[in-house]
């Protein structure tokens, strides 16, 4: 039986029907997956607006509990990341007013997240710190001076200090990235809204919600923007703080043109049009810039892995038939007659 399978595996037309069996089965199964894959957008939604249900109920019950309940959720386990921050007096040298707005941005609001900020500034250079000198000086031992070995560790605890702030910078990448892809549509469904004869608190309400299933950063500050615009008294500064949450061009020239709106009696449903027209350009614009940097980013992967296996079918069985007729030649029998 064992030879029976060397055999076939080396008979080149079992080989060759093997894998074009494969390749059939693969394709009738690529093309049937999705006919036979089930529509489930209908149950994801109806499970969302039970699950929005649920956490409302949830939240009215938490808010009627009473002052006991608020004091036991103000300690958190994060009460020794404040006591660690108020006996240091981080506040005074680590505290930046640019953090609180990258936290904001970020998506990280209150008091809790600033505090748990300053901590991490203190904490990754020291845990940095020691980790490089456990490393350098007992697992590599390296045959180097200690003043080398000294600056390793310091360069690592300077790179510490700077973690917690590429990590905020990495998170407000991806909460920017996701409103800047929501917020055309985002746009489209408030101009229906306005059109419609909402006012532009029920609108922002209406698209907050409508949204979430696309970007739940926008729905988030969507909705505060919704309250803001309800409690201030200056209505300018919910959308100047709207466009200081998200940091983004398209967003602040629709703050901008919202001001000017209220400011000068221009109707919203004009603004908003021309704004999502804007948005939809400049959507369409970066696409066109990605699309033209793709040959020179595909340059390097064409050299590294496509034209060696294509030289390879190519160039392969001329080489095989060379070195086939090489090593036959000279054993060719001489014949002689008489």
């Amino acid at each position: 039986m064992l030879d029976l399978l060397i055999d076939r595996m080396h008979d080149t037309r079992f080989l060759t029907m093997l894998f074009a069996g494969v390749a059939a089965i693969a394709t009738v199964l690529t093309l049937a997956m999705p006919l036979l894959s089930p529509n489930t957008l209908d149950k994801r939604m109806k499970s969302v607006a039970l699950e929005r249900e649920k956490i409302r109920q949830r939240e009215r019950e938490r808010l009627a509990r009473g002052e006991k309940e608020k004091i036991a959720l103000r300690q958190s386990p994060k009460q020794y990341m404040q006591s660690v921050v108020e006996r240091f007096n981080l506040a005074k040298w680590l505290a930046q007013e640019e953090a609180r707005e990258k936290l904001v941005q970020a998506g990280y609001r209150g008091q809790a997240p600033y505090i748990a900020y300053l901590f991490f500034r203190m904490v990754t250079p020291v845990a940095l710190f020691v980790l490089s000198l456990f490393y350098v000086f007992v697992v590599l031992e390296l045959d180097h001076p200690a003043t080398v070995k000294i600056g390793l560790c310091l360069a690592a605890a300077y790179l510490g200090m700077h973690v917690p702030y590429l990590f905020l910078k990495n998170r407000i990448a991806k909460r920017q990235l996701s409103i800047k892809r929501a917020f055309p549509d985002a746009l489209d469904l408030l101009l229906i809204c306005v059109e419609s004869g909402m006012s532009i608190e029920a609108a922002f309400k209406k698209v907050s919600q409508e949204i979430g299933s696309q970007s739940v950063a926008l729905a988030e500050e969507l909705t505060l923007t919704t309250a803001e615009l309800s409690y201030l008294q200056d209505r300018k500064q919910a959308y100047e703080n709207l466009a200081k949450r998200t940091d983004l061009e398209g967003v602040k020239s629709v703050c901008m043109a919202l001001q000017q709106a209220e400011r000068y009696g221009t109707p919203l449903a004009q603004t908003l049009r021309v704004m999502s027209q804007e948005n939809r350009d400049l959507r369409m614009t970066e696409a066109e810039k990605k699309a033209a940097a793709l040959p020179p980013k595909l340059t390097v992967p064409m050299i590294l892995f496509f034209l060696p296996v294509l030289f390879i079918v190519i160039l392969g069985p001329a080489a095989i038939r060379v070195m086939a007729t090489q090593d036959t030649s000279p054993n060719t029998p001489v014949t002689t007659t008489r």
